[in-house]
């Protein structure tokens, strides 16, 4: 029987470089420490950059000569993902690693600037246009990767192709199920399309099973005292740190083993917690009609579009 797979075996990534959104807290945050630690130039992609700034530092302060960027994202608003990217194309003319970690769950119904509900805004649609807006620095590295982050919660999810902005009825739950399915169906179908067009980039997926972050803080009272630390010798198996939930992110992004299309997650239980390996997402997610569809509405929606070259 193999080792578990750990951060100690993640490989040198001295020159590369990692974009990780949502890293001022929790799994953001763990998964920049980490690679930050094993040599890589990490960019923190963050609303908050106050925030992001006080994360950076013990990060800097613990690794030695750790090169840690802050740029201002706020997924939730086309404006800030263009400026952004414009940031990112302007500072870096490769991409290593296009980490897509933030997210908002259990939202109370809102409608962003540009008129999306906001759940699906952040979640898949802002990265969805990040992605497109950098994609053409990561298309030259060979070895590149975008790794999207999904949920355990993508199996309750059901993407209402005819009420895509809850427009008619809402629910925080169903929405934020709804986001992670559509993580997935991006995940996939931005695959297959680089392995068609012959890309060096691959597109893989994870999740970080029941991980204690702050996303649990627009949780009901009751859940967040289910997965308190304090009844750890009850929950273990039903959740994890933050560190360990991290894990299965960063085995998507680094294990040389891993390949496009691929879904990470803990080992446990429903997938709640434990060793990070490879899993299996719902049927809903590897829909290829529907794939097609999110990606063709996300295009008409954001203006995003995908350059990639044709496979000759």
């Amino acid at each position: 029987m193999s080792s578990p797979w750990t951060a100690a075996d993640i490989p040198d990534l001295t020159g590369r470089t990692a974009v990780v959104t949502g890293a001022s807290a929790g799994l953001g945050l763990e998964t920049a420490k980490v690679l930050a630690a094993r040599g890589a130039s990490v960019v923190l992609a963050c609303r908050n950059v106050d925030k992001a700034e006080r994360a950076a530092t013990p990060i800097r302060a613990d690794v030695g000569q750790a090169d840690m960027q802050i740029v201002k994202l706020d997924l939730a608003s086309l404006a800030s993902v263009r400026e952004a990217a414009a940031e990112l194309r302007s500072e870096h003319s490769q991409l290593d690693l296009l980490i897509l970690n933030a997210g908002v769950m259990q939202m109370p119904y809102r409608r962003t600037e540009d008129g999306f509900e906001l759940t699906l805004a952040t979640n898949h649609l802002g990265h969805f246009a990040l992605t497109g807006l950098l994609l053409d620095r990561l298309l030259d590295v060979a070895g590149s990767r975008i790794v999207t982050v999904s949920s355990v919660a993508h199996r309750r999810g059901h993407i209402r192709f005819d009420d895509l902005q809850s427009e008619r009825s809402y629910d925080a739950s169903g929405a934020y199920a709804q986001s992670k399915l559509a993580n997935l169906l991006f995940a996939y179908e931005l695959d297959r399309r680089l392995r068609a067009a012959g890309a060096p980039t691959t597109s893989l997926a994870a999740h970080p099973g029941n991980a204690r972050t702050d996303l649990w803080q627009t949780s009901s009272s009751l859940e967040r005292a289910v997965i308190s630390p304090r009844l750890r010798f009850l929950n273990f198996w039903l959740v994890q740190g933050a560190e360990a939930g991290a894990l299965p992110t960063l085995r998507a992004a680094t294990d040389p083993s891993a390949r496009g299309g691929e879904y990470y997650g803990p080992a446990g239980r429903f997938q709640f917690a434990g060793d990070p390996v490879r899993v299996e997402s719902n049927d809903r997610s590897h829909d290829a009609t529907a794939q097609r569809q999110l990606w063709d509405m996300s295009e008409q929606l954001t203006g995003a579009r995908y350059e990639l070259p044709r496979d000759e």
